[in-house]
């Protein structure tokens, strides 16, 4: 089975539109989508719409469980966005979407960690800042899922793991944002480094996985303007450098 794996798209449309483009030319055999679909100052409506005929098998993020449960007048700057200018189909859609998924019964792709979408997986946060999660660590957080592959999201860090044990773990990074800041549980950034939007293709040959991750050119000085335009500095920064 050949898997192409997307997450965090936060609305970016021209980002979402080169990696669908990128993965139509790659042969695979289903695309999954990990969630944190629309929320942020770009184009929700427009992804929602682009998503749904696809009918990709795809999970909830937690910037989805938020828009959906929590008061609007405590919801972030991100999601305020986004749930003001979605309609009552695409907020149907999001609500319907599971937390995780069991793609073959080998396969489990959930967005962030196992027992919660704020978990990172693949990452640890100190009060020094953001560092990779050790084997061990990765170990100890998956240690009773009955699974070989499990793809996650949520960080935006492309990052592949595999353990002594056979479970492989991996995040495909971000397709629509490529840095981030954070105070949970303490304040940390996320830096790819470059605005390329990313994704991953995962491959089983025998009784392991390969993993191809992609680093795609956007028209990112668009997406950019546009969060300037909406008040998000923070956002135009980002999405032109990849860093924070």
């Amino acid at each position: 089975m050949r898997i192409a794996a997307i997450s965090d798209i936060h609305g970016n449309i021209d980002a979402l539109e080169a990696v669908l483009a990128d993965i139509e030319r790659r042969d695979v055999d289903v695309t999954v989508n990990l969630g944190d679909i629309v929320s942020g100052p770009l184009m929700p409506v427009e992804t929602a719409d682009r998503l749904i005929p696809l009918a990709l098998p795809t999970i909830r993020g937690n910037h989805e469980r938020q828009l959906l449960a929590t008061p609007l007048d405590q919801m972030g700057q991100s999601d305020r966005y986004a749930r003001d200018v979605l309609a009552d189909k695409h907020l149907a859609w999001l609500s319907s979407l599971p937390a995780s998924i069991r793609l073959t019964p080998d396969i489990l792709v959930i967005h962030g960690g196992i027992d919660s979408d704020l978990t990172y997986l693949l990452e640890r946060v100190t009060p020094e800042g953001r560092r990779a999660a050790t084997a061990a660590e990765v170990a100890s957080s998956i240690e009773n899922v009955d699974a070989s592959l499990i793809i996650c999201g949520h960080t935006h860090v492309p990052r592949s793991v595999m353990l002594a044990d056979g479970h492989h773990v991996v995040n495909p990074g971000s397709v629509g944002l490529q840095a981030y800041a954070d105070v949970h549980p303490y304040p940390h950034t996320i830096e790819n480094g470059s605005p390329h939007a990313r994704y991953a293709i995962v491959e089983q040959t025998g009784t392991r996985w390969n993993v191809e991750f992609f680093e795609i050119e956007y028209d990112w000085e668009r997406a950019a303007t546009l969060a300037e335009q909406r008040g998000r500095a923070d956002w135009a920064h980002a999405l032109r450098s990849g860093r924070a």
